[in-house]
C-alpha cells in the first residue's frame, strides 16, 4: 500500500504521482459566486499556479545525467510538481481566469534554486526540496483556511498539499541516509 497523508479529515495516497483524470471532471465554475468570492479564488489559484511553476522548475535543473535512483526520484517529484501546475492551471481556466504573465519570474527563481542547489551537491538539493515543500505546505493552509473554495478544487488543493508533505518526509528520510553514510565513511 502506498504513502498514506492524513492531515484533517482526509487521506490522500502519496504514492499516485499523476492521478488520472475523466472528461467529467472538468467542469465551468464560479458562476453565480459573488466578485469576492471570486476574487479571493482567483488570487489563491494564480498564487498556486506560479509557485507550482517554481517548484517544478527547481526539480528539472536538480536532475543529473546520471543513473542513480536519486535521480528518479527527483523526476517522479518533478512530474507530480507537474501534475499540480496542471491542477491549477485547468481551475483557473474552469473559473474563467488566465495564468499570470509575472509567472516567468518564478520559473528564474526555480531556475536559481535548482541549478544552485544541483552545483552544491545532494545534500543541498535535499535541503532545497526540504525548504521549498515547507513553504508549499503552509501557503497551501494558508489558502485552504482563508479561501472559500467550491468542494471539487478545494479537494484538488488537500491533495497537492498531501503530496507536498509526502516530498518533506522523503527528503528528510534520504537526508538522514545521507548523513548516516557519512558517519560511516568518518
Amino acid at each position: 500500500m502506498g504513502d498514506k497523508n492524513t492531515k484533517g479529515q482526509t487521506s490522500y495516497d502519496v504514492s499516485i504521482v499523476r492521478p488520472q483524470m475523466h472528461s467529467e471532471d472538468f467542469k465551468m465554475r464560479g458562476r453565480g459566486m459573488k466578485p469576492p468570492r471570486l476574487k479571493a479564488v482567483k488570487k489563491g489559484l494564480l498564487t498556486l499556479h506560479t509557485l507550482e511553476l517554481m517548484a517544478t522548475t527547481i526539480y528539472r535543473f536538480q536532475i543529473t545525467g546520471e543513473n542513480c535512483d536519486f535521480n528518479r526520484q527527483l523526476i517522479a517529484a518533478m512530474c507530480n510538481e507537474m501534475t499540480h501546475y496542471q491542477d491549477f492551471q485547468i481551475k483557473l481556466y474552469e473559473f474563467g481566469f488566465k495564468p499570470s504573465v509575472t509567472r516567468l519570474a518564478f520559473w528564474f527563481a526555480g531556475f536559481a534554486f535548482g541549478f544552485g542547489s544541483r552545483l552544491l551537491g545532494k545534500k543541498a538539493i535535499l535541503k532545497t526540496g526540504i525548504w521549498v515543500e515547507t513553504k508549499a505546505v503552509h501557503h497551501y493552509a494558508e489558502l485552504l483556511n482563508t479561501v472559500d473554495w467550491d468542494e471539487d478544487t478545494r479537494k484538488v488543493i488537500e491533495k497537492d498539499q498531501a503530496d507536498e508533505d509526502g516530498h518533506i518526509s522523503k527528503w528528510k528520510k534520504l537526508l538522514e541516509v545521507s548523513g548516516e553514510e557519512k558517519d560511516k565513511t568518518a
